[in-house]
């Protein structure tokens, strides 16, 4: 076996082997005696906010859909957005979730379309995370981040953006995109890489189209960590939601290097030492991520696998 297959097989485990690791450490009693006394009240509100995530989730998009003339029902949309979360959900860096692609196909959307609405979706969701991140960075960086990484963070974010304004437009990014047609794709693939490019770029939505559908990305992240707002409290953790917008974002661009599944261990370590600096003991961060897991992983999960296996006796 060669050394790249090694990594590219072990590495999930490190993540799902830290994830035990902490949960043993923290003492696995404290941490469901944490769960077990938990307030419904605020449980409540927090599974009501990761029900109304998933319908935003969707409406980013399914507008974007509308607008590549893929004529989906809104209902299937929200279908397919449950289902794609299942696979980001067992994934490393939520890769499974491309499995949207495939769906869309059905809904006059080949597989160009498909692949630029997911890609154009996904940029959307890392350049809403980074602004967050980076807004809220400054005003906690000299407590919770040295400037130094903030610098780092500015940095990847400019690249990101200067990429994908680079590869939108089809004119600018051809000579490129040409040059690895010709030299990297393999020759059996060329036909299927160039019917795909073409697609890509079919309907493609303008930027100002876009630029609203930037903001509820924006506004789709801040219900997502109002829900791990409103389960920290029913756990019992008061600091404020100020301190959520500075540590998640963060937390959330940590998960999205590719070594563990969904970030499991990597994300509950920068979580532990991130509120550490606001005096949330490990314990309470712990439980709280687990929770979090449940409200927004399993259960949306658990719908999924019935789609699936309704789609299946179909």
């Amino acid at each position: 076996m060669k050394l790249g297959q090694i990594i590219r097989k072990f590495l999930p485990v490190i993540g799902i082997g830290l994830f035990i690791y902490l949960l043993i450490k923290l003492d696995i009693t404290k941490i469901f005696k944490e769960i077990e006394n938990v307030n419904l009240f605020y449980l409540s509100i927090a599974l009501a906010l990761v029900a109304f995530f998933f319908v935003t989730q969707t409406i980013k998009w399914f507008v974007i859909a509308r607008k590549q003339k893929i004529t989906i029902p809104f209902k299937d949309a929200f279908r397919i957005n449950l289902i794609s979360s299942f696979y980001g959900f067992i994934t490393p860096s939520k890769i499974g979730s491309v499995v949207r692609v495939d769906y869309l196909r059905n809904y006059k959307g080949d597989t160009g379309k498909g692949l630029s609405n997911f890609v154009i979706d996904k940029v959307l969701d890392l350049t809403s995370v980074f602004v967050l991140a980076i807004t809220f960075a400054f005003i906690f960086y000299e407590k919770i981040i040295p400037i130094t990484s903030l610098y780092v963070i500015i940095g990847i974010f400019l690249l990101i953006i200067f990429l994908s304004l680079f590869f939108y437009k089809k004119k600018v990014s051809k000579p490129f995109l040409r040059f690895i047609y010709k030299m990297i794709i393999p020759k059996r693939m060329k036909e299927k890489s160039k019917a795909l490019l073409g697609s890509f770029y079919d309907d493609m939505p303008s930027l100002g189209f876009l630029f609203p559908v930037f903001i509820l990305n924006l506004f789709n992240w801040v219900v997502d960590y109002s829900a791990m707002y409103f389960m920290s409290l029913a756990l019992g953790i008061n600091i404020g939601f100020i301190p959520f917008l500075a540590v998640l974002p963060i937390s959330t661009l940590v998960t999205q290097i590719p070594i563990t599944i969904n970030g499991y261990g990597i994300r509950e370590l920068t979580m532990i030492s991130l509120f550490g600096f606001f005096g949330v003991e490990a314990v309470k961060v712990f439980s709280m991520s687990i929770l979090n897991i449940i409200l927004t992983n399993v259960i949306p999960s658990i719908v999924a696998i019935l789609f699936l296996f309704r789609r299946e006796r179909k």
